[in-house]
């Protein structure tokens, strides 16, 4: 969980160590991800979830917690 930017709302991510194996898998079942981003710790997707909202999902270039 990381606290998001603004709204003090929360945003959960999920890891993993592909992002691009896992985007082909998760639209191959009908998940809509959007364009993977390029940040500084990592590469980020957005899944959209049926009731609207979103669960972001990355792959650090950090080392593991």
């Amino acid at each position: 969980m990381h606290p998001a930017d603004g709204n003090d709302t929360h945003e959960l991510y999920l890891m993993t160590d592909d992002l691009e194996a896992e985007i082909r898998s998760l639209t191959g079942k009908g998940v809509i991800c959007s364009e993977p981003e390029q940040l500084v710790w990592g590469r980020r997707t957005t899944l959209a979830l049926p009731g609207g909202g979103r669960l972001r999902l990355y792959q650090p270039r950090h080392a593991r917690p």
